[in-house]
């Protein structure tokens, strides 16, 4: 087997290896578009039961805060509330309680998402400093 590849020309050599590294190229980026496909698939596959898990979520909280309006309105009630006046005054409280916690929430998040929290100073810096290095060299 040696021979045979010993007794072919260098032209024809060269000509064998770029087409074998082409070809190999090719293989290689059909694989990554491969996996690309299946990870992509998987992720959206997760990203579909992540969104049917919030939908539950907040159908969940929205029969949680509403059995927390009976509640309350119960205990106001035994209070000698009137049943009206008690499902409003309860109605009331648990909205301005879950409005306060939302309007945290919220603006933590908005805190976090500000130009200054987001900036990469550290990259910045080290930037700088191979500017700064590539200068003097030059």
């Amino acid at each position: 087997m040696a021979n045979s590849v010993d007794n072919r020309p260098l032209a024809e050599l060269v000509t064998g290896l770029v087409s074998d590294i082409s070809s190999l190229f090719r293989k290689e980026i059909h694989l990554a578009k491969a996996e690309a496909s299946e990870k992509m698939s998987g992720a959206l596959t997760g990203l579909e039961a992540f969104a049917a898990g919030l939908v539950f979520a907040l159908g969940a909280i929205g029969v949680l805060l509403a059995a927390l309006v009976r509640g309350l309105t119960a205990f106001l009630v035994t209070y000698g509330f009137t049943e009206p006046s008690a499902d409003a005054i309860s109605s009331v409280v648990v909205g301005v309680v879950v409005a306060l916690v939302a309007w945290g929430l919220i603006s933590r998040g908005l805190a976090a998402l500000r130009g200054e929290n987001l900036k990469m100073d550290r990259t910045s810096a080290s930037l700088r400093r191979d500017v700064q290095i590539v200068r003097e060299r030059t």
